[in-house]
């Protein structure tokens, strides 16, 4: 009966999406096709989960889904969204870091990090500032589709004059109207209690899906929702992070580590290669004997020979790991799974599985990078596929360290047309980006069941991992809504102190003046 209903469902939506593209081409495309951007028209008319997104935002009506996607389309035209680029954002804009992506939530959502102290009110530059937001959020949509944001506003040390409520009410905008379903929550952190107004006027610019959305959050609190490895140093965090331009810091990954050791990176090996040849230098001026430098191997010979002495220990190497149950279809390579790696805590839980297959008629190199690298090792992590052929890469949690949801990892492939005379390391290099494929797996951290005990001591009671989520949950947001009430009782006692002495203060006035005015009337 659920599975009837679910179908039911689906073929509800696709009427419902087939409705929308239709009625969008006939009411809307036929009065003007120059208000909108041809690709973002085109998209709409072969995303279904574009439409679906939509939809979903304003309740699966879809009048209303309609008058989103007109509002949505005229504003990508006009900041022209589908050409924003970084050069065409003035560099001063990215050099102040006061927008910025980097780090993940405890449910593992991006965070979109907005420094309100370095903001200043400028008219004249509003525009370049909305078209920065916008980069941003675009520049997300194209990485991560359909993954949701966390969006922090870091107060610290602002004031009044940091506030740009025109800017706001943009920022807000772009999740209720131009991206939907992006928004996972909005965390104001540290707020001064003098800006209480302002915020009561943002809140009446919200819908009732994003106010429950919105959260307050002090530098305690803010714990509750990021782990200390993402926050930074003035809100109790351990994150070393520090904003620079350039490179955009919106990209975690790096390569990850093999049984090995590090895998040493293109830009080391150049550096090491040129320190090599100066102390090769160095060393001949003292020595009769010319230093033999390290013979340069080449790529194909070398992922030969590593396929000859993986040949023995494939079955060894990939026991015991969890093997996929989805695909994602690439163009260049085939991954599996499609979405998620699963570890868990126990030692058979602590191997996943990645297999890549060739789908193309060329030899196909790739890599494996991840945001955790001091957590995994990954083997192999750099090789290359044969047509036709398929990889296993084992990846392992290393030593004592646990998974996390925010941990990602991220296939790269590219095409080589002529593998015979070339090197990884040289064809990374050389490679154009437009010619890589990328593909994003999340890590899924797996609930074990554990043993609690009960209270009142009337014996042990075994639950589940989802009660003691749940218990964990409401504990948290006990503790939470304390601190919120100490928070607030603490204001008032200052508020109190305040009043207490501008009294005193008065009532010191008045004994002047009422001794003052004696005096006065006093016979000379």
């Amino acid at each position: 009966m659920a599975e009837l209903e679910q179908h039911e469902g689906e073929q509800d939506l696709e009427k419902k999406i087939e409705e929308t593209r239709q009625r969008f081409k006939n009411e809307f495309l036929q009065d003007s096709t120059e208000k909108y951007d041809s690709k973002d028209v085109e998209r709409l008319q072969k995303d279904d989960a574009l439409v679906e997104g939509y939809l979903q935002w304003r309740i699966y009506v879809v009048d209303d889904a309609l008058k989103m996607i007109d509002e949505s389309f005229q504003w990508r035209k006009e900041y022209g969204l589908n050409d924003l680029t970084e050069s065409t954002i003035p560099r001063w804009m990215f050099e102040t870091g006061a927008v910025y992506l980097h780090g993940y939530d405890k449910e593992g959502n991006k965070l979109f990090w907005f420094k309100v102290k370095l903001h200043v009110k400028d008219a004249k530059t509003v525009v370049d500032k909305k078209k920065y937001v916008a980069f941003w959020l675009e520049r997300y949509a194209k990485k991560e589709p359909g993954m949701p944001l966390t969006v922090v506003f870091d107060m610290t040390e602002s004031g009044l004059s940091n506030i740009d409520m025109d800017l706001v009410k943009y920022i807000i905008n772009c999740f209720k109207i131009y991206y939907p379903k992006f928004l996972s929550k909005m965390i104001i952190v540290d707020m001064p209690w003098i800006m209480n107004a302002a915020w009561k006027i943002v809140k009446s610019w919200l819908g009732p899906e994003a106010i429950s959305k919105l959260k307050f959050a002090s530098r305690s609190e803010i714990q509750g929702y990021i782990g200390l490895e993402y926050l930074p140093s003035h809100m109790g965090g351990t994150d070393p992070f520090k904003y620079s331009y350039p490179p955009l810091p919106d990209d975690d990954f790096q390569t990850p580590i093999c049984e090995n050791g590090p895998i040493v990176s293109e830009d080391d090996t150049e550096i090491k290669e040129g320190e090599m040849e100066g102390k090769d230098a160095l060393e001949s001026s003292f020595h009769s004997e010319i230093a033999v430098k390290p013979k340069k191997v080449n790529f194909l010979e070398d992922s030969m020979k590593a396929d000859d002495n993986d040949k023995g220990d494939t079955s060894t190497r990939t026991k015991g790991a969890r093997k996929p149950l989805t695909t994602f279809q690439g163009p260049l390579l085939d991954v599996s799974p499609a979405e998620e790696l699963s570890f868990g805590s126990t030692e058979t839980e602590k191997k996943s599985l990645i297999i890549l297959s060739n789908v193309t008629k060329n030899q196909v190199a790739f890599k494996v990078r991840t945001t955790a690298p001091e957590k995994y090792r990954v083997k192999p992590s750099s090789s290359c596929c044969e047509p036709g052929a398929s990889v296993d890469i084992v990846v392992s949690i290393h030593g004592g360290s646990q998974a996390s949801p925010q941990d990602r990892f991220l296939v790269m492939a590219a095409e080589m047309d002529n593998a015979a005379s070339q090197e990884l390391a040289q064809f990374w290099k050389e490679v154009p980006k437009t010619k890589i494929m990328e593909h994003r797996l999340r890590c899924h951290v797996l609930e074990s069941v554990k043993p609690t005990f009960n209270l009142l001591r009337d014996g042990p009671v075994e639950t589940g991992a989802g009660g003691q989520q749940e218990f964990n949950t409401a504990l948290m947001r006990v503790m939470t809504s304390n601190a919120r009430m100490e928070q607030k009782l603490n204001t008032c006692l200052w508020v109190q102190k305040v009043l207490i002495g501008l009294v005193l203060v008065l009532v010191v006035l008045n004994l002047l003046c009422l001794r003052l005015l004696s005096a006065s009337q006093q016979p000379s």
